[in-house]
């Protein structure tokens, strides 16, 4: 009688990894999702409900604009600049048709350094103060030295929306409150209000 074949040993990440070491990584012991942060792999936590009704509202929303294979729900990664290797998950992306295209020939969704940067990022905020640090401070300068020309934060603890344009390489932000409709030049006719956003 043969023995049963052992699971392949887990091997552990570097303590530093570069974007080609994330990419690729494997640990069959671990599913859960991660992102690469500076260098350092750093597990996701699960997102509450709330913030996963508030992605979806917004996908239903953006369908009206853009057809469905430009748009991801938690799916797409953004390899971002930065001093470090840097991997981001955003909650939604928006990509152009071209960026579309060139990640369904790809076995990865993952938008590369070469690649054309998404049109619109969305991050819906966590509580805590490294969740508001990380999406309010460090992905808005990630995002916009990528060239991501629209990059929303969606902070259901402060109840706001904060719209942020690309203006010669530096974010103009605007914050949405209660019924103020969303005002975005990617989406002129964006009809959702922050409160029908939240609800």
């Amino acid at each position: 009688m043969t023995a049963p074949l052992a699971p392949p040993p887990t091997v552990a990440p570097p303590a530093l990894m570069t974007l080609a070491d994330y990419l690729a990584y494997e640990n069959p012991e671990d599913d859960r999702p991660c992102e690469l942060n500076h260098g350092v792999l750093t597990p996701m936590p699960p997102e509450s409900r709330l913030n996963d009704r508030i992605a979806m509202v917004l996908i239903q929303a953006l369908l009206t604009f853009f057809p469905p294979r430009c748009l991801s729900c938690k799916g797409t990664e953004v390899a971002v600049m930065g001093h470090r290797a840097t991997v981001r998950v955003p909650d939604v992306l928006v990509l152009s048709p071209e960026l579309a295209e060139i990640l369904e020939q790809r076995g990865r969704s993952t938008i590369l350094l070469e690649m054309p940067p998404p049109v619109l990022a969305i991050e819906v905020v966590s509580p805590g103060k490294a969740a508001a640090d990380r999406d309010y401070r460090y992905k808005r300068s990630e995002y916009a030295a990528r060239g991501i020309g629209e990059y929303w934060v969606v902070d259901p603890v402060q109840g706001q929306v904060t719209v942020l344009v690309l203006v010669d390489g530096f974010y103009e932000a605007r914050v949405c409150q209660g019924d103020d409709r969303l005002e975005s030049p990617l989406v002129p006719e964006f009809a959702l209000t922050v409160a029908e956003i939240l609800q």
